[in-house]
């Protein structure tokens, strides 16, 4: 599963836990029933915001949850899953999303998507989760015309960047999609005038999604040579952050200006696990409104934009500390040095990605295992990042908004009195 919102379960607590579990099995249940058992692949944490959303402006009813049966994601256990139509138009953006990622990727000839006959096949399932998608969109009331469109203007955008070329130029498409989607589940939810709030924060969580997307692939964009939103405008990563930072404030302002009768969960996902996502994709636990984009709390944004390079002032660690700059042509380890401490030998280099039917096959045995739920931490089955298992205790800091200690800027914490 893929997505920017992962929260960690502790954080959430037993209660918000288990509704985010159930939106997140309604999406994958929802994508099964409608489309067979090859659509939840599909199933990704973002999606699940739409269902999440959906609920939490409706007014309490019955038919909301319904008991699904055993599931091996859930080790072998039942659970009470979200039903309706936000779990519905969740599947829909899905699809249609997933469909133009596979399109790309085809285009892109990434993998084995560069042999013809894997191409063939491929064309057919995005072309056939797009019809899919398509249907249960316009079942729900949602015309997914808006999203492809989306999708083919991104692909014109991305041929004519370049630099100079301002990065919210790149990102408007994805933009504009999460915005007709945010803003539709208002209209199933029976309440109309969050429609423009809603949509506002769609629009900003997009832009927050693409850049990063953008941030996280960089290094590995670079090295297979392949286009980066980033790197093709000339975008530095101070720049990008404090364009996520202002992102996720107008989320939290278009937030308050909407109606929810059991806004807890949404408000959980939206204003404080996004802000940790952020902070997770800059490898940073602070904000990028100082002067001169950098942070004392957090270590200098521009170092981050310096590292890999032979001529950077300072080297981030793993955990914030700083260093002297690499050495002998910008490799830190010639000599048998290791920069981050832990004796002389140097660190391995970080896995490749995996092809597409061996990440199939990693895929099915991270499913037959329970590992993708179960598991403190597992690795992706195509991308090979350690992942947190969505019912992960994990150990990581748990106070309050780190971004507040830096800056006053960053209303984290004072966007409400839920104690978070």
């Amino acid at each position: 599963m893929f997505g920017i919102v992962r929260p960690c379960s502790h954080r959430l607590g037993e209660g918000l836990k288990t509704q985010w579990m159930a939106h997140l099995c309604g999406l994958c249940l929802a994508l099964r029933g409608d489309h067979g058992q090859f659509a939840r692949v599909v199933t990704n944490y973002d999606g699940l915001l739409i269902s999440v959303l959906t609920e939490a402006q409706a007014e309490r009813a019955t038919g909301w949850r319904r008991t699904a049966g055993p599931c091996p994601l859930r080790g072998m256990r039942t659970a009470s899953v979200a039903q309706g139509e936000g779990a519905r138009l969740a599947a829909a953006v899905s699809l249609v999303l997933a469909s133009a990622k596979v399109r790309d990727h085809v285009a892109d000839g990434d993998g084995l998507l560069a042999r013809k006959p894997v191409a063939l096949a491929a064309r057919r399932v995005a072309a056939s989760w797009g019809r899919a998608g398509a249907r249960t969109g316009s079942d729900v009331g949602f015309d997914t015309a808006v999203l492809v469109d989306a999708v083919d203007r991104q692909i014109g955008i991305e041929a004519l960047a370049g630099p100079g070329t301002p990065i919210l130029t790149v990102t408007e498409p994805t933009e504009t999609a999460t915005a007709a989607a945010f803003a539709h589940t208002a209209v199933l939810a029976g309440r109309p005038g969050n429609a423009v709030p809603l949509a506002e924060a769609g629009r900003l969580f997009g832009r927050l999604a693409h850049l990063l997307d953008a941030v996280e692939d960089r290094e590995a964009d670079a090295a297979a040579g392949a286009w980066n939103p980033l790197t093709a405008t000339g975008t530095s990563l101070t720049e990008a952050r404090r364009l996520a930072d202002d992102a996720l404030h107008g989320i939290r302002l278009a937030l308050r200006e909407a109606e929810f009768t059991d806004s807890r969960l949404a408000h959980v996902l939206l204003a404080h696990e996004l802000g940790r996502s952020v902070d997770r994709a800059f490898g940073t636990s602070g904000c990028g409104h100082a002067v001169g984009g950098s942070h004392a709390a957090d270590g200098s944004l521009d170092a981050l934009d310096s590292l890999g390079s032979p001529g950077g002032a300072v080297l981030l660690g793993p955990e914030g500390s700083f260093g002297p700059p690499p050495q002998h042509g910008g490799n830190p380890y010639v000599g048998g040095g290791n920069p981050f401490g832990g004796g002389p030998s140097a660190q391995p280099p970080a896995p490749g990605k995996r092809g597409f039917w061996a990440g199939c096959a990693a895929a099915i045995g991270l499913c037959c295992t329970c590992k993708v739920c179960c598991a403190d931490e597992y690795e992706g089955p195509w991308s090979r990042k350690k992942r947190e298992g969505c019912l992960n205790n994990c150990d990581c800091d748990c106070g309050c908004c780190e971004a507040c200690k830096c800056c006053e800027c960053c209303e984290c914490c004072s966007c409400c009195d839920c104690g978070l």
